[in-house]
């Protein structure tokens, strides 16, 4: 008897090919059985949507391929996984396989039954070695921190919250310490051996994990055995991802730790996922599927509560997934939203009850969508406005750089106050969200300025290495000993990065001592100084070591970080967004200037004393009037407000499609296409559609950069819309004047317009 698989294997949306993919086999494959088949003159890795013991109407036996064979030893991928899978596809306008694939370990990808056979031996050995035993040990309550009134209150009301909870907690409240006992309540929750719960805690970026990842080991490893945490993330090497992924889809990992791709980890037995600064952009994907994790963390939570109120606990098994459709089980919800569950009907001793998977999404500065959604009751809301220790949030000095001397870096006053607190044995920290020496090298004589020969960008400036560094495409170059275009030799600098702030600080730090008597220490943090592996951990050990007084770094030391020894915080570049054309220009900036204050009197004990200090050349503006109070409230109400008035998200829906091509022209002549072929479709009156335009860097590695505006009041109504125009956009492709074309692609609630 034969079977007739639908497998989903890694195929874009733009293709054109199905969502799956009828193949042939003698086999009943469980649905979520992931097999390797044949692809064109390839042999790829797909994953069994259905199994039919008949084939589809019109398809004869010798118009399919059969089915290489199984990966045997894993047991399949469950329904919710695949129902995550299925929604994040329709949603983003992707193929399922292309999100499927993408999900899973790229070793995953290229390993045959044998390889795999032989790499779960291995793992089986190491499994049963005597060494790996272990004895679960409870550590005695005192070893565990003390709780703040404020964590009492919130994890007494998380025990009992059915609705997706928005955790608001000052910087230095404790967040994480909820995020633990949460995590430890959840999983302890079982002993059943055969289906333990497990917990999965998501990180804007990778330089946040090494610091969350020991606490958790800390404080789980004890309880649960070595292995019970493990982390997924772009930045482990493709073993070490294969590993982590096996022991979280086996259910041996209990916690997983991990960036935006773990929302796609498979964990069978799924009861809480932390989304931890869940305001960052980080979230957002800018490639492939374009998907926000935060609101798939949402979504996924709603699919593992309803499987668990529906009964549907197996590990692995489950009836095949069917496409949701608009209304039925399941709507999508606005940014930040995802899917709520609702419980209607039920009564509050019900809801708090009953089995669910719980979300936490947490934040000192949460995103306008999610604040919306508390607003709206969509969303709990627990507050912590208290720091751990009874600490108060730094004092803002804003420096009006209008009155400093002409060409100043940084102002005297701001360089006083750094030395001051050199010499009592504290840090600072200063924040430029600009690596590099300078932004351009140009010539003054003959206005040459170094830009890229393949984007539309100026090259970057790098110093220590002496090259110009493109960081669109990755382009670099010898920095010349003269202007290539006049010969003048006097080529500079124009603007600053962070390897200049910190030359100049080294510089102007000179004679200052520190409490030693030595003399004070500045270091840089970025994305070129820590892209060795290794290095980001050594920096940090030499930052809580007090070996360095200054650090200097971009975003990604303002954001996360316990640094218990800073007390002084400056932002010597933040005018820079207060007036970009993008709508949510202002809300980036004010949560990273909240969230580098942050970073400042976290030990309750210096906490009176610590300051955020920001130059700036606009003093006046009303971001900083609310920065000073620490009035997020204040602030997102008035955002909320100039969002409503214009419609724009979260009271507004939108999606780009994005082009690229050979020539700007055949980029735009495809989205024009487009538009006026989309004007026929069925409730085209339900949305607006504005003209093709470049975007901002509208050539990046010699292709051309389109994109094209559409908004909807309803997001159902958008999502119709979108769906009914895939096929428009594959016949477009063909058309004489979009010749050219490269590819082009759907981003469904855009972070930038």
């Amino acid at each position: 008897m034969a079977f007739w698989p639908s497998v989903v294997v890694a195929t874009p949306a733009h293709s054109g090919i199905g969502a799956s993919l009828t193949y042939r086999s003698e086999l009943s494959l469980a649905p979520g059985t992931l097999v390797r088949v044949p692809l064109g003159s390839r042999e790829v890795l797909g994953v069994v949507w259905d199994c039919p013991g008949e084939p589809p109407a019109g398809l004869s036996e010798a118009q399919t391929k059969a089915v290489v064979g199984p990966l045997e030893g894993l047991p399949p991928l469950n329904e919710r996984w695949r129902q995550l899978v299925g929604f994040a596809g329709r949603y983003y306008q992707r193929s399922a396989g292309e999100v499927a694939l993408a999900a899973l370990p790229p070793q995953l990808r290229e390993l045959d039954a044998s390889q795999l056979a032989r790499r779960l031996k291995r793992r089986a050995k190491a499994a049963v070695r005597p060494e790996a035993a272990h004895v679960p040990q409870t550590p005695p309550v005192a070893a565990l921190p003390a709780l703040s009134e404020e964590q009492v209150q919130a994890l007494a009301a998380l025990e009992g919250a059915s609705a997706p909870v928005l955790l608001f907690g000052a910087t230095g409240s404790g967040k994480t310490e909820v995020y633990l006992r949460a995590t430890q309540r959840v999983l302890q929750q079982s002993s059943d051996t055969a289906a333990p719960t497990q917990a999965l805690v998501m990180v804007p970026e990778i330089n946040l994990t090494p610091q969350l990842e020991s606490r958790f080991r800390e404080r789980f490893e004890p309880l649960f055995g070595a292995g019970a945490v493990v982390c997924l993330h772009s930045g482990m090497t493709p073993a070490q991802r294969l590993t982590s992924w096996l022991a979280a889809h086996t259910g041996q990992a209990r916690i997983v730790l991990g960036t935006r791709m773990a929302v796609f980890a498979s964990l069978p037995g799924l009861r809480l996922i932390v989304v931890d600064e869940e305001h960052d952009p980080s979230y957002k994907s800018q490639d492939g599927a374009r998907y926000s994790a935060r609101d798939l963390a949402v979504y996924r939570a709603k699919v593992e509560s309803e499987a668990l109120v529906a009964g549907l606990t197996p590990l692995h098994q489950g009836p095949h997934p069917h496409p949701l459709p608009e209304g039925e089980g399941a709507k999508p919800g606005a940014p930040g939203e995802g899917l709520v569950l609702h419980e209607q009907g039920r009564s509050p001793d019900e809801k708090g009850t009953r089995p669910r998977c719980q979300v936490i999404l947490g934040s000192a500065t949460p995103s306008l969508e999610s604040w919306h959604a508390a607003d709206q009751g969509r969303y709990l809301r627990l507050e912590m406005p208290g720091r751990i220790g009874g600490g108060s949030l730094p004092r803002l000095r804003l420096v009006d750089m209008n009155h400093q001397p002409k060409g100043a870096v940084l102002a005297p006053p701001l360089l006083s106050a750094m030395a001051e607190r050199i010499g009592r044995g504290e840090q600072c920290l200063v924040l430029l969200n600009r690596r590099g020496y300078a932004p351009v090298l140009a010539c003054h004589a003959c206005g040459w300025k170094s830009g890229c020969p393949h984007c539309s960008a100026y090259r970057v400036f790098h110093k220590l290495d002496r090259t110009l560094r493109c960081h669109h495409c990755g382009f670099a170059e010898r920095v010349p000993r003269a202007c290539p275009d006049c010969g003048n030799l006097d080529i500079s600098p124009v603007g600053r990065g962070t390897e200049q702030v910190e030359e100049h600080l080294t510089s102007l730090l000179a004679d200052v001592k520190r409490v030693d008597g030595g003399p004070a220490r500045v270091a840089r943090m970025d994305a070129d100084s820590t892209r060795l592996k290794g290095s980001l951990e050594v920096q940090l050990a030499a930052l809580h070591s007090g070996e360095v007084d200054v650090l200097v770094g971009t975003q990604m030391i303002a954001k996360g970080h316990d640094f218990r020894r800073i007390t002084l915080v400056a932002s010597v570049n933040a005018d820079s967004a207060l007036f970009a054309s993008d709508h949510r220009a202002s809300e980036r900036l004010f949560a990273l200037l909240m969230q580098a204050a942050g970073r400042a009197g976290r030990d309750a004990t210096q906490s009176a004393a610590s300051e955020m200090w920001v130059q700036t050349w606009y003093p006046q503006h009303p971001l900083f009037d609310s920065l000073k109070r620490h009035d997020f409230p204040g602030f997102a109400a008035g955002q909320l407000a100039e969002r409503e008035s214009a419609a724009m998200p979260p009271f507004g829906f939108q999606a780009l499609l994005r082009a690229d091509a050979r020539t700007q022209a055949a980029a735009q002549a495809f989205l024009n296409a487009a538009a006026e072929q989309g004007a026929a479709l069925p409730h085209r009156d339900e949305i607006t559609l504005y003209p093709a335009v470049p975007l901002t860097i509208q050539r990046v590695a010699n292709v051309e950069r389109a994109q094209l505006l559409v908004e909807a009041h309803s997001r159902a109504a958008l999502q119709r819309f979108l769906a009914a125009w895939q096929p428009v956009l594959l016949a477009c492709r063909s058309l004489p004047e979009a010749r050219g074309l490269v590819r082009f692609a759907v981003d469904v609630d855009p972070l930038v317009v």
